[in-house]
C-alpha cells in the first residue's frame, strides 16, 4: 500500500471507531473532532507498515494503528492549551479548546487516553493475551510519565530556564531528552507494536527500535526548522512561538544551517537502517523524502 491508500484506510477506520452521538455527546465530539482532523497519519502509517516488513497482516495492526493515532491527538489537544502552548489553531483548524472550551478539552485529552487501549483490547483479540499484554506494555509505557509526558514536562520546565544549567544537565543533553520523549517516543510505540503483532524477534524489534528513535528526532528537528521558515498556510499552526518563547530547540541550540545539516545525516541514517531489513518499504522511505521536502534539503546536504 502507498501513503494515500494508507490515510484512506486509516481515516474510514478512524470514523467508525470514534462515536460522536454517545451521551454525553460534547465529551465525544470533542474526541472526535481532534483525532478525524486531516493529518498525515504518520504514526498509524509506521504500526501498519512495521507490521506488514516482518511479515504479519496488516488487518491486524488496524486497531493499535487507530489506538496510536488516538494518544497522539491526545497530545495535541493538551499541547495546544492555554496553560501548555496555547495555540488558536491546528491543523489550519481552530484548537480543540477553542471550538469545546477548556474543560471539555483536558477532559477529551483524558479519556482519549485511555479510550484508545480500548479500541485495541475490544478489536484485537485475534492476537491472543501474550501479544496484548505486549502491546499494552508499549503503550502505557510510551504515553505516560516515563514517554511522551515526561518529554512534555521537560519541554515545559526548559522554557526559558535552559541556558541556565537548572536540571543538572547540559542543554544538548536536555535536548536529546525533550526529543526523545516528546516526539521519538510516539515513533517508537507504532514501530515496535507493529512489530510485535507480526510476531518479530527481540533483535528485529531493537532493530526497528533504533529506526524510530533516528526518525523521531528527524522529525522534532524539521518541526523546529520549519518553525523557523515554514508559514501558517504551509504548516497549518501559528509560526514562530519556539523562538519568541525561548524554547530549547535545534536551531535555538545549533543554529538552522546545523540543524539542517544533523537532519539529513539523521534521515540518512534512516535509510540505512531501512535498507538493512532487506526489504522493500516504500512508505518508510516516502516519509523520509517527505521531511527532506518540507525542510527544503537537497543532494548537497546528504551523502
Amino acid at each position: 500500500m502507498n501513503l494515500n491508500e494508507y490515510i484512506e484506510l486509516i481515516n474510514k477506520k478512524l470514523d467508525e471507531f470514534m462515536p460522536e452521538n454517545d451521551f454525553p455527546q460534547d465529551i465525544f465530539k470533542s474526541m472526535k473532532y481532534t483525532v478525524t482532523l486531516p493529518g498525515k497519519r504518520l504514526r498509524p502509517i509506521m504500526c501498519m507498515e512495521s507490521c506488514r516488513i516482518f511479515g504479519g497482516n496488516i488487518e491486524d495492526a488496524i486497531p493499535t494503528a487507530c489506538a496510536i493515532e488516538m494518544l497522539h491527538a491526545q497530545t495535541l489537544i493538551h499541547d495546544d492549551l492555554p496553560c501548555m502552548d496555547n495555540d488558536d489553531f491546528r491543523r489550519g483548524k481552530p484548537t480543540n479548546h477553542k471550538v469545546f472550551g477548556e474543560a471539555n478539552a483536558v477532559l477529551a485529552g483524558d479519556a482519549l487516553i485511555s479510550f484508545a487501549p480500548q479500541i485495541i483490547l475490544k478489536h484485537s483479540k485475534n492476537l491472543g493475551t501474550e501479544k496484548l499484554v505486549k502491546i499494552m506494555e508499549e503503550y502505557m509505557q510510551y504515553a505516560g510519565a516515563y514517554g511522551v509526558i515526561g518529554g512534555q514536562v521537560a519541554d515545559i520546565e526548559a522554557e526559558k530556564n535552559w541556558k541556565n544549567n537548572i536540571f543538572g544537565l547540559q542543554p544538548e543533553e536536555l535536548l536529546e531528552f525533550i526529543h526523545t520523549h516528546k516526539t521519538a517516543d510516539l515513533f517508537r510505540l507504532p514501530l515496535r507494536a507493529g512489530a510485535i503483532i507480526a510476531g518479530a524477534s527481540d533483535k528485529e524489534i531493537e532493530k526497528i527500535s533504533e529506526l524510530a528513535q533516528k526518525l523521531g528526532v528527524a522529525f522534532q528537528i524539521s518541526d523546529d526548522i520549519l518553525d523557523v521558515i515554514s508559514t501558517f498556510e504551509e504548516m497549518g499552526k501559528t509560526i514562530g512561538k519556539d523562538s519568541n518563547a525561548d524554547k530549547l530547540t535545534y536551531v535555538t541550540l545549533y543554529g538552522l544551517d546545523t540543524s539542517k545539516c544533523k537532519l539529513a545525516c539523521l534521515l540518512d541514517e534512516c535509510c540505512d537502517i531501512i535498507k538493512s531489513f532487506n526489504i522493500k518499504s516504500e512508505s518508510l522511505l516516502e516519509i523520509i523524502s517527505g521531511i527532506k521536502k518540507r525542510v527544503g534539503i537537497n543532494d548537497s546536504l546528504t551523502r
